[in-house]
């Protein structure tokens, strides 16, 4: 990793636009006092440089080595105020908070009646807006005021706030049993990739089981809903169930569409909730629902009201570019993809210290299938060595597998079989310390562990025979997602018939789309 990289000042300072940057040096600049300061001096410095260089800023003299990492910690809480002043990140959680803390400053100075007033406020706003964590607080020290602030109607009033905090409390506790739930299933999700067997299957269900708390659907906020359908939709990913997948993610996608202020409010889960929308789509080869939502998606970023910051546009372009990626691979159409490479390169580069490596992975490993599709097959290699090297990578499993299988197949396809026979042992040796692999992976290692030993004019025949093994695994629930990664069977029949694979899959996207316009 680079320096830049490792220094968060230096990184916040680099992320600023244009305009947060004259509003922060205003921002400074109110009291006379501050145009000489020396986080000031030590912002200018960091702006102008392109890579962090503590020996740049020690040498201009402003301060010495050992005070260095307090003025950079004071500069950083001073660009975090300013960033809060600004009226581009002036959001409704931010807007009730400062509310609750112009109360509480009230509330500290006695004035408990304008306390009170601005608390009933903001409290209608967050319970508005589905903030029922800080609407808790804010009913918490209204219940405190209440206590002090002798009132005649003190008795229908305790009663009445009483109830609120029960309430909100048990809602919040719903929400935080759902949310962990969730993050819970999405951590082993991505620990160890799909269930591949029904032992597997089984510990899922029943972790599942144990931990969905009881609810009743029609009592249930939009927050809780939101957790609910989050939860159940990582429930059916890890348990391959396509279909509950595409229910749970519609009813994810439909609650903001139904809510479009939660848009505004929550951009990024409405962007995951499409992404996984869209995920569903792919696996279920529903072509003309997945291009309909990716357009209505990339079109609801663009809108004029649909909020911009630096975390949003990373996601929006991790999101609508993997899933363009998918749309080539389900047509088949490689060759017009490959302008896409160039375009996500590009803006890798962009989000740099927004987008983290594994997604960095996701998208070599879709590039490299682009180029194997296209028949590029050195590209792809070149892609897919960049995750087989990377030693410090904490990825998916599976696609750390296919990764290494197809870096195989690229190997083989390209001629550059000198040295497949090492490449086969260390893909085998890779493999056998993953447990459970798939039938597929392992009737394929099988294969080519035999290569070696075929004749040139018998390869024909050994294809056909591995083509009909895995046919078999192709409506398998555990086996069918190893096609998803890598289409193995399309490349078998591209041996077989001597057809270019893209032509293959192409053939067989025309074929499934005449088969649903029939339906």
């Amino acid at each position: 990793m680079t320096k830049e990289q490792k220094d968060n000042l230096f990184v916040l300072i680099k992320s600023l636009s244009k305009s947060e940057k004259r509003q922060f040096k205003l921002y400074v600049g109110r009291l006379g006092v501050n145009e000489d300061s020396k986080f000031l001096t030590l912002f200018n410095i960091l702006e102008k440089l392109s890579v962090y260089d503590e020996s740049v800023i020690l040498k201009k003299g402003i301060v010495k080595k050992q005070q260095l990492s307090n003025l950079k910690a004071h500069l950083y809480k001073q660009i975090l105020i300013s960033l809060r002043l600004n009226p581009s990140h002036q959001d409704v959680r931010i807007q009730i908070r400062e509310q609750l803390d112009f109360a509480t400053i009230l509330y500290h100075k006695g004035l408990y009646k304008q306390s009170l007033k601005i608390l009933e406020k903001a409290k209608a706003v967050a319970i508005a807006h589905e903030e029922k964590n800080v609407a808790y607080e804010i009913v918490d020290l209204e219940k405190v005021i209440e206590s002090q602030y002798i009132t005649r109607s003190l008795s229908s009033r305790a009663d009445e706030l009483s109830i609120q905090a029960k309430e909100l409390s048990q809602q919040n506790v719903l929400a935080s049993k759902l949310s962990n739930l969730s993050l819970q299933l999405y951590g082993l999700f991505l620990k160890t990739g799909y269930v591949k067997n029904d032992k597997e299957t089984k510990r899922i269900v029943k972790y599942f089981d144990a931990r969905m708390p009881k609810y009743d659907i029609n009592e249930l906020g939009f927050r809780e809903k939101l957790w609910l359908y989050k939860a159940y939709l990582w429930y059916s990913f890890l348990t391959h169930d396509f279909l509950s997948c595409y229910k749970y993610a519609t009813k994810w996608v439909n609650l903001f569409y139904e809510n479009k202020d939660m848009i505004t409010l929550n951009p990024v889960f409405f962007l995951r909730g499409n992404h996984y929308l869209l995920e569903a789509l792919f696996y279920l080869r529903h072509y003309d629902k997945f291009k309909e939502s990716l357009e209505r998606l990339e079109s609801i970023t663009k809108e004029s009201w649909f909020p911009v910051d630096d975390n949003l546009e990373g996601l929006a372009f991790l999101f609508i570019y993997n899933n363009k990626f998918n749309l080539h691979f389900m047509e088949g159409s490689f060759e017009e993809g490959l302008p896409l490479v160039d375009e996500v390169l590009s803006k890798l580069k962009d989000f740099d210290d927004r987008i983290d490596e594994h997604h960095i992975m996701v998208f070599y490993y879709k590039i490299a299938s682009m180029y194997f599709g296209a028949g590029e097959n050195k590209k792809c290699i070149f892609y897919l060595d960049k995750i087989i090297s990377n030693k410090s990578l904490q990825m998916r499993e599976d696609l750390l597998c296919f990764a290494r299988i197809l870096n195989l197949v690229a190997h083989y396809e390209s001629g550059l079989d000198y040295h497949l026979d090492v490449l086969i042992k260390s893909t085998y040796k890779f493999l056998i310390k993953m447990e459970d692999l798939y039938e597929v992976q392992k009737e394929f290692i099988k294969f080519l562990r035999g290569l070696g030993d075929i004749y040139p004019n018998e390869v024909r025949n050994e294809f056909i025979k591995l083509h009909k093994k895995l046919k078999e695994f192709e409506d398998d629930p555990y086996q069918s997602r190893a096609f998803l990664y890598l289409d193995i069977i399309s490349w078998l029949e591209s041996k077989i018939q001597s057809r270019p694979i893209g032509l293959v899959i192409r053939n067989k996207f025309h074929e499934n789309l005449m088969k649903h316009k029939a339906h």
